[in-house]
């Protein structure tokens, strides 16, 4: 199939679901002017023929990320997205955050990890029934709250071990603390974004509506599906056998 064919089932499916549609005009950042087909009843329409050029970038990008057994890290905290962004995430096994961006996820990932491992211990704890012979139902009680508020925050991410080689953000005007912490870390990032956002703040933009969950199905399903063809044809390096040089035994003689 060819890619204009490819590009023109892409832009069918994205009108369908109202992917065109931005925002009112007097809401638009002058960034996003260039990738507009123009307005309708004062409403900021875009072009998808440059939406489909830009999903169609970062779905090769995210390919080769897959085939080099990268990490992608999927964020999405606003209301309509959080059902999407999470599906997608799980999709192709990579981690997630859906429900608040705690400060320092990725400039402080060692006090994270710290979290991490402590939710971890706790819900082996529990399964264990370790935690039931150790403390009184008091105490099992403030540890439960304990776990449960770092289930909430840390569960997306719990099996990630390192930082993430890059970055899908549905809405980075809206979660613009992990967009802000992605960039001082050198960590690019694919954006979904409407009309209301700067461009600029972005490795790779691509403008859609970025409210609607059919809208930001569409792009995440292209994306996580070239992710998981990636994935698929990754192989990973083999660790090279060391032979170690091992010295003869010197043999000593005793003189009388």
């Amino acid at each position: 199939m060819s890619t204009h064919t490819n590009n023109s089932s892409l832009i069918e499916r994205l009108f369908s679901v109202g992917a065109h549609f931005g925002f009112k005009k007097s809401r638009r950042h002058p960034s996003v002017t260039p990738y507009l087909y123009g307005t309708k009843d004062g409403n900021d329409i875009f072009d998808l023929e440059k939406t489909s050029v830009l999903v169609d970038s970062a779905a090769a990008l995210l390919k080769e990320m897959g085939q080099n057994g990268k990490t992608v890290i999927f964020v999405g905290t606003k209301e309509e997205v959080v059902v999407a962004v999470k599906a997608a995430a799980q999709k192709v096994e990579m981690p997630f955050v859906v429900n608040r961006w705690i400060g320092g996820m990725l400039t402080n990932f060692s006090e994270i990890k710290k979290r991490i491992n402590r939710l971890e211990e706790l819900a082996t704890g529990t399964a264990s029934g370790e935690l039931e012979r150790k403390y009184t139902k008091k105490e099992r009680m403030v540890l439960g709250r304990e776990a449960t508020k770092l289930d909430h925050n840390f569960r997306g991410i719990s099996g990630m071990t390192r930082l993430p080689d890059i970055m899908v953000v549905v809405d980075p005007r809206h979660d613009h603390i992990a967009v802000t912490e992605a960039r001082f870390m050198k960590i690019p990032v694919i954006g979904l974004m409407s009309s209301d956002c700067n461009v600029k703040d972005v490795t790779y933009p691509v403008l859609v509506n970025d409210s609607l969950q059919g809208s930001v199905s569409v792009v995440l399903e292209t994306l996580t599906n070239a992710l998981a063809e990636g994935k698929a044809a990754y192989v990973p390096k083999p660790v090279a056998a060391r032979t170690e040089f091992r010295p003869r035994p010197r043999t000593t003689t005793t003189r009388s």
